[in-house]
Protein backbone atom coordinates (compact mmCIF):
# COMPACT_ATOMS: atom_id res chain seq x y z
CA UNK A 1 0.00 0.00 0.00
CA UNK A 2 1.57 3.28 -1.05
CA UNK A 3 0.77 6.94 -0.99
CA UNK A 4 -0.12 8.95 -4.03
CA UNK A 5 2.10 11.76 -5.29
CA UNK A 6 5.10 10.09 -3.71
CA UNK A 7 8.56 11.53 -3.98
CA UNK A 8 10.84 9.78 -6.48
CA UNK A 9 13.41 7.44 -5.00
CA UNK A 10 16.25 9.80 -5.91
CA UNK A 11 14.92 12.78 -3.97
CA UNK A 12 17.05 13.75 -0.97
CA UNK A 13 15.57 17.13 -0.06
CA UNK A 14 12.59 16.13 2.05
CA UNK A 15 12.65 15.94 5.88
CA UNK A 16 12.66 12.12 5.88
CA UNK A 17 15.81 11.88 3.74
CA UNK A 18 17.84 9.69 3.31
CA UNK A 19 14.75 7.44 3.41
CA UNK A 20 12.59 7.26 0.31
CA UNK A 21 9.82 5.13 1.84
CA UNK A 22 8.27 3.95 5.10
CA UNK A 23 7.36 0.29 5.66
CA UNK A 24 4.63 -0.43 8.21
CA UNK A 25 4.97 -4.00 9.48
CA UNK A 26 2.16 -5.65 11.43
CA UNK A 27 0.69 -8.97 12.53
CA UNK A 28 -2.19 -9.30 10.08
CA UNK A 29 -5.57 -10.96 10.40
CA UNK A 30 -8.32 -12.68 8.42
CA UNK A 31 -10.95 -10.61 6.66
CA UNK A 32 -13.62 -13.28 6.13
CA UNK A 33 -14.63 -16.59 7.76
CA UNK A 34 -13.02 -18.91 5.20
CA UNK A 35 -9.64 -17.27 5.86
CA UNK A 36 -9.61 -17.89 9.63
CA UNK A 37 -8.14 -21.41 9.73
CA UNK A 38 -5.60 -20.69 6.98
CA UNK A 39 -4.54 -17.58 8.89
CA UNK A 40 -4.14 -19.54 12.12
CA UNK A 41 -2.06 -22.14 10.29
CA UNK A 42 0.31 -19.36 9.26
CA UNK A 43 0.44 -17.97 12.80
CA UNK A 44 1.21 -21.41 14.28
CA UNK A 45 3.44 -22.65 11.44
CA UNK A 46 5.80 -25.33 12.62
CA UNK A 47 3.75 -26.17 15.71
CA UNK A 48 1.89 -29.08 14.10
CA UNK A 49 -1.53 -28.08 15.45
CA UNK A 50 -4.38 -30.01 13.75
CA UNK A 51 -6.95 -28.01 11.78
CA UNK A 52 -9.79 -29.15 14.04
CA UNK A 53 -7.93 -27.69 17.01
CA UNK A 54 -7.34 -24.48 15.08
CA UNK A 55 -11.08 -24.30 14.44
CA UNK A 56 -11.60 -24.25 18.20
CA UNK A 57 -8.93 -21.57 18.62
CA UNK A 58 -10.58 -19.54 15.88
CA UNK A 59 -13.95 -19.37 17.60
CA UNK A 60 -13.33 -15.86 18.86
CA UNK A 61 -12.78 -14.72 15.27
CA UNK A 62 -16.06 -16.31 14.21
CA UNK A 63 -17.82 -14.37 16.96
CA UNK A 64 -16.96 -11.25 14.96
CA UNK A 65 -17.95 -12.57 11.56
CA UNK A 66 -14.57 -14.16 10.86
CA UNK A 67 -13.01 -10.74 10.35
CA UNK A 68 -10.20 -9.29 12.42
CA UNK A 69 -10.31 -5.50 12.76
CA UNK A 70 -6.54 -5.14 12.58
CA UNK A 71 -6.19 -4.66 8.81
CA UNK A 72 -8.76 -1.87 8.71
CA UNK A 73 -7.03 -0.25 11.68
CA UNK A 74 -3.69 -0.43 9.91
CA UNK A 75 -5.21 1.22 6.84
CA UNK A 76 -6.56 4.02 9.03
CA UNK A 77 -3.18 4.45 10.72
CA UNK A 78 -1.39 4.63 7.37
CA UNK A 79 -3.82 7.29 6.17
CA UNK A 80 -3.43 9.35 9.34
CA UNK A 81 0.35 9.05 9.34
CA UNK A 82 0.50 9.94 5.64
CA UNK A 83 -1.49 13.09 6.35
CA UNK A 84 0.66 14.01 9.36
CA UNK A 85 3.87 13.59 7.38
CA UNK A 86 2.43 15.60 4.51
CA UNK A 87 1.80 18.54 6.82
CA UNK A 88 5.50 18.42 7.66
CA UNK A 89 6.59 18.48 4.04
CA UNK A 90 7.08 14.74 3.65
CA UNK A 91 5.25 13.29 0.64
CA UNK A 92 6.74 9.84 1.01
CA UNK A 93 5.07 6.48 0.27
CA UNK A 94 4.06 4.17 3.08
CA UNK A 95 4.14 0.47 2.21
CA UNK A 96 2.42 -2.10 4.39
CA UNK A 97 3.26 -5.75 4.99
CA UNK A 98 2.00 -8.31 7.53
CA UNK A 99 3.88 -11.23 9.01
CA UNK A 100 0.86 -13.56 9.05
CA UNK A 101 -1.65 -12.53 6.39
CA UNK A 102 -2.17 -10.48 3.26
CA UNK A 103 -0.65 -8.16 2.41
CA UNK A 104 2.42 -10.18 3.43
CA UNK A 105 5.80 -8.56 3.98
CA UNK A 106 7.22 -10.10 0.82
CA UNK A 107 4.37 -8.55 -1.18
CA UNK A 108 5.22 -5.12 0.20
CA UNK A 109 8.92 -5.59 -0.52
CA UNK A 110 8.24 -6.66 -4.11
CA UNK A 111 6.22 -3.51 -4.58
CA UNK A 112 8.81 -1.16 -3.15
CA UNK A 113 11.59 -2.84 -5.17
CA UNK A 114 9.51 -2.42 -8.32
CA UNK A 115 9.04 1.23 -7.42
CA UNK A 116 12.80 1.74 -7.16
CA UNK A 117 13.06 2.36 -3.42
CA UNK A 118 16.53 2.03 -2.01
CA UNK A 119 16.42 3.04 1.65
CA UNK A 120 13.38 2.30 3.80
CA UNK A 121 12.42 3.10 7.37
CA UNK A 122 10.48 0.31 9.07
CA UNK A 123 7.81 1.00 11.71
CA UNK A 124 6.05 -1.86 13.49
CA UNK A 125 2.66 -1.84 15.18
CA UNK A 126 4.27 -3.23 18.36
CA UNK A 127 5.13 -0.46 20.79
CA UNK A 128 7.17 -2.51 23.28
CA UNK A 129 10.39 -4.51 22.98
CA UNK A 130 10.26 -8.30 23.13
CA UNK A 131 11.08 -11.14 20.79
CA UNK A 132 7.46 -11.37 19.62
CA UNK A 133 7.10 -7.61 19.23
CA UNK A 134 10.55 -6.73 17.92
CA UNK A 135 12.93 -9.37 16.64
CA UNK A 136 10.30 -11.65 15.10
CA UNK A 137 9.35 -8.83 12.73
CA UNK A 138 13.00 -8.05 12.02
CA UNK A 139 13.58 -11.71 11.17
CA UNK A 140 10.51 -11.79 8.93
CA UNK A 141 11.65 -8.72 7.00
CA UNK A 142 15.16 -10.15 6.57
CA UNK A 143 13.75 -13.45 5.30
CA UNK A 144 11.35 -11.74 2.91
CA UNK A 145 14.10 -9.48 1.58
CA UNK A 146 16.27 -12.47 0.67
CA UNK A 147 13.32 -14.23 -0.96
CA UNK A 148 12.22 -11.39 -3.24
CA UNK A 149 15.68 -10.09 -4.15
CA UNK A 150 15.53 -6.98 -2.00
CA UNK A 151 18.96 -7.43 -0.43
CA UNK A 152 20.12 -4.21 -2.11
CA UNK A 153 17.40 -2.24 -0.29
CA UNK A 154 18.58 -0.94 3.07
CA UNK A 155 15.87 -1.25 5.70
CA UNK A 156 16.37 0.52 9.03
CA UNK A 157 13.92 0.40 11.90
CA UNK A 158 12.38 3.27 13.75
CA UNK A 159 12.50 1.41 17.07
CA UNK A 160 9.95 0.75 19.80
CA UNK A 161 7.99 3.78 20.93
CA UNK A 162 5.94 2.94 24.03
CA UNK A 163 7.94 5.41 26.14
CA UNK A 164 7.49 8.24 23.62
CA UNK A 165 5.39 11.10 24.92
CA UNK A 166 2.91 10.83 22.05
CA UNK A 167 1.97 7.25 22.93
CA UNK A 168 1.83 7.90 26.66
CA UNK A 169 -0.24 11.07 26.25
CA UNK A 170 -2.73 9.39 23.93
CA UNK A 171 -3.28 6.68 26.53
CA UNK A 172 -3.41 9.21 29.37
CA UNK A 173 -6.20 11.12 27.63
CA UNK A 174 -8.13 7.90 27.04
CA UNK A 175 -7.74 6.81 30.67
CA UNK A 176 -8.83 10.24 31.93
CA UNK A 177 -11.97 10.03 29.83
CA UNK A 178 -12.75 6.52 31.08
CA UNK A 179 -12.28 7.56 34.70
CA UNK A 180 -14.61 10.49 34.12
CA UNK A 181 -17.25 7.98 32.99
CA UNK A 182 -16.71 5.84 36.09
CA UNK A 183 -15.44 8.01 38.98
CA UNK A 184 -13.64 6.17 41.75
CA UNK A 185 -12.89 3.14 39.61
CA UNK A 186 -9.82 0.99 40.19
CA UNK A 187 -7.34 1.57 37.35
CA UNK A 188 -6.15 -1.71 35.80
CA UNK A 189 -3.63 -1.57 32.96
CA UNK A 190 -3.66 -4.53 30.58
CA UNK A 191 -1.17 -5.92 28.09
CA UNK A 192 -0.43 -9.13 26.19
CA UNK A 193 1.22 -11.81 28.31
CA UNK A 194 4.47 -13.34 27.05
CA UNK A 195 6.67 -16.18 28.41
CA UNK A 196 8.75 -15.04 31.36
CA UNK A 197 11.99 -16.06 29.64
CA UNK A 198 11.04 -13.85 26.69
CA UNK A 199 10.46 -10.97 29.09
CA UNK A 200 13.77 -11.65 30.83
CA UNK A 201 15.61 -11.39 27.50
CA UNK A 202 13.69 -8.41 26.11
CA UNK A 203 15.38 -5.11 25.41
CA UNK A 204 19.02 -4.18 24.83
CA UNK A 205 21.83 -6.25 26.30
CA UNK A 206 22.52 -3.71 29.03
CA UNK A 207 18.87 -3.42 30.09
CA UNK A 208 17.06 -6.75 29.82
CA UNK A 209 13.52 -7.22 31.11
CA UNK A 210 12.43 -4.20 29.08
CA UNK A 211 8.99 -5.56 28.14
CA UNK A 212 7.60 -5.56 31.68
CA UNK A 213 9.71 -2.59 32.78
CA UNK A 214 8.47 -0.37 29.95
CA UNK A 215 4.86 -1.31 30.74
CA UNK A 216 5.41 -0.48 34.39
CA UNK A 217 6.85 2.91 33.45
CA UNK A 218 4.01 3.74 31.05
CA UNK A 219 1.45 2.70 33.68
CA UNK A 220 3.14 4.78 36.37
CA UNK A 221 3.35 7.87 34.17
CA UNK A 222 -0.32 7.64 33.26
CA UNK A 223 -1.48 6.89 36.81
CA UNK A 224 0.42 9.88 38.16
CA UNK A 225 -0.92 12.14 35.43
CA UNK A 226 -4.56 11.21 36.11
CA UNK A 227 -4.13 11.21 39.88
CA UNK A 228 -4.97 7.54 40.40
CA UNK A 229 -3.98 6.57 43.95
CA UNK A 230 -3.58 2.89 43.05
CA UNK A 231 -3.22 0.92 39.85
CA UNK A 232 -2.40 -2.59 38.66
CA UNK A 233 -0.68 -4.14 35.65
CA UNK A 234 -2.22 -7.39 34.42
CA UNK A 235 -2.02 -9.61 31.36
CA UNK A 236 -4.25 -11.26 28.77
CA UNK A 237 -4.10 -13.60 25.76
CA UNK A 238 -1.89 -16.24 27.32
CA UNK A 239 -1.14 -19.15 25.00
CA UNK A 240 1.54 -21.82 24.65
CA UNK A 241 2.31 -24.91 26.69
CA UNK A 242 0.40 -25.15 30.00
CA UNK A 243 3.58 -25.73 32.03
CA UNK A 244 5.49 -22.80 30.55
CA UNK A 245 5.67 -19.75 32.86
CA UNK A 246 4.03 -16.64 31.40
CA UNK A 247 3.63 -13.17 32.86
CA UNK A 248 0.81 -12.95 35.40
CA UNK A 249 -1.73 -12.17 36.80
CA UNK A 250 -4.34 -12.87 34.16
CA UNK A 251 -6.89 -10.08 33.85
CA UNK A 252 -9.87 -12.29 34.69
CA UNK A 253 -8.15 -13.81 37.72
CA UNK A 254 -7.24 -10.32 38.90
CA UNK A 255 -10.80 -9.09 38.51
CA UNK A 256 -11.96 -11.94 40.76
CA UNK A 257 -9.32 -10.97 43.32
CA UNK A 258 -10.38 -7.31 43.23
CA UNK A 259 -13.99 -8.38 43.73
CA UNK A 260 -12.93 -10.34 46.80
CA UNK A 261 -11.36 -7.16 48.16
CA UNK A 262 -14.57 -5.21 47.69
CA UNK A 263 -13.76 -3.42 44.43
CA UNK A 264 -16.97 -2.84 42.49
CA UNK A 265 -15.81 -0.68 39.57
CA UNK A 266 -12.79 -0.83 37.29
CA UNK A 267 -11.30 0.93 34.30
CA UNK A 268 -9.37 -1.45 32.04
CA UNK A 269 -6.66 0.40 30.13
CA UNK A 270 -5.12 -1.66 27.27
CA UNK A 271 -1.77 0.13 27.13
CA UNK A 272 -0.08 -2.88 25.54
CA UNK A 273 -1.96 -2.45 22.25
CA UNK A 274 -1.99 0.43 19.80
CA UNK A 275 -5.47 -0.29 18.40
CA UNK A 276 -8.67 -2.22 19.11
CA UNK A 277 -7.69 -5.50 17.49
CA UNK A 278 -8.74 -9.00 18.51
CA UNK A 279 -6.99 -9.17 21.88
CA UNK A 280 -8.86 -6.03 22.90
CA UNK A 281 -12.33 -6.67 21.52
CA UNK A 282 -12.37 -10.33 22.57
CA UNK A 283 -10.16 -10.64 25.65
CA UNK A 284 -11.35 -7.38 27.23
CA UNK A 285 -14.60 -6.23 25.63
CA UNK A 286 -16.00 -9.76 25.59
CA UNK A 287 -14.33 -12.05 28.14
CA UNK A 288 -13.34 -9.53 30.80
CA UNK A 289 -16.69 -7.77 30.53
CA UNK A 290 -18.44 -11.10 31.02
CA UNK A 291 -16.29 -11.69 34.11
CA UNK A 292 -17.20 -8.26 35.45
CA UNK A 293 -20.89 -8.86 34.79
CA UNK A 294 -20.78 -12.18 36.64
CA UNK A 295 -18.97 -10.57 39.59
CA UNK A 296 -21.15 -7.47 39.68
CA UNK A 297 -18.28 -5.12 38.82
CA UNK A 298 -18.94 -2.02 36.75
CA UNK A 299 -16.37 -1.78 33.95
CA UNK A 300 -15.27 0.85 31.46
CA UNK A 301 -12.55 0.09 28.93
CA UNK A 302 -10.40 3.03 27.87
CA UNK A 303 -9.62 3.60 24.21
CA UNK A 304 -6.38 2.55 22.57
CA UNK A 305 -4.09 5.08 20.90
CA UNK A 306 -5.54 4.23 17.47
CA UNK A 307 -5.30 7.20 15.16
CA UNK A 308 -5.40 9.91 17.81
CA UNK A 309 -3.57 12.99 16.63
CA UNK A 310 -1.23 12.90 19.61
CA UNK A 311 -0.13 9.34 18.88
CA UNK A 312 0.22 9.82 15.14
CA UNK A 313 2.21 13.03 15.64
CA UNK A 314 4.49 11.13 18.00
CA UNK A 315 5.12 8.47 15.38
CA UNK A 316 5.96 11.18 12.84
CA UNK A 317 8.35 12.74 15.37
CA UNK A 318 10.09 9.39 15.78
CA UNK A 319 10.43 8.82 12.03
CA UNK A 320 11.88 12.29 11.47
CA UNK A 321 14.26 11.92 14.42
CA UNK A 322 15.45 8.60 13.01
CA UNK A 323 16.06 10.26 9.65
CA UNK A 324 18.08 13.00 11.34
CA UNK A 325 20.28 10.33 12.97
CA UNK A 326 20.70 8.63 9.60
CA UNK A 327 21.77 11.88 7.92
CA UNK A 328 24.51 12.13 10.53
CA UNK A 329 25.47 8.50 9.98
CA UNK A 330 24.44 7.60 13.52
CA UNK A 331 23.07 4.27 14.64
CA UNK A 332 19.71 4.22 16.35
CA UNK A 333 20.47 4.95 20.02
CA UNK A 334 19.61 2.40 22.71
CA UNK A 335 17.31 1.93 24.51
CA UNK A 336 15.03 3.86 22.11
CA UNK A 337 16.19 1.55 19.36
CA UNK A 338 16.11 -1.43 21.69
CA UNK A 339 19.79 -2.15 21.36
CA UNK A 340 20.49 -2.94 17.71
CA UNK A 341 21.92 -6.41 17.07
CA UNK A 342 21.90 -7.40 20.74
CA UNK A 343 18.24 -6.73 21.49
CA UNK A 344 15.40 -9.18 22.01
CA UNK A 345 17.36 -12.30 21.01
CA UNK A 346 15.94 -15.42 19.44
CA UNK A 347 16.33 -17.89 22.32
CA UNK A 348 15.80 -20.92 20.08
CA UNK A 349 18.04 -19.97 17.19
CA UNK A 350 20.29 -17.00 17.91
CA UNK A 351 21.79 -17.12 14.40
CA UNK A 352 18.53 -16.40 12.59
CA UNK A 353 19.17 -13.31 10.41
CA UNK A 354 17.33 -10.12 11.32
CA UNK A 355 17.57 -6.55 10.18
CA UNK A 356 19.31 -4.22 12.64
Amino acid sequence: MTATNALPATSGSHPLAPYDAVLLVSFGGPEKPDEVIDFLEVVTRGAGIPRDRLAQVGEHYFLFGGRSPINDQNKALISALQQELSTRGVDCPIYWGNRNWHPFIDEALRELVADGRRRVLMLTTSAYPSYSGCRTYREAVAAAASTVGAEHVRIDRAGNYALDEGFVEANRAAVAQALAELPGARLVFVTHSIPTDMDDSSGPQEARGAYSRWHEEVAERIAQAVGAPEHDLVFCSRSGRPGQPWLEPDVDDHLAELHGRGVDRVVLAPIGFISDHMEVIYDLDTQARQTCDELGIQMVRSATAGTSQTFVAGLADRLLARAAHARQGDALPAPDGCGGRGCCPNLRNAETPAID
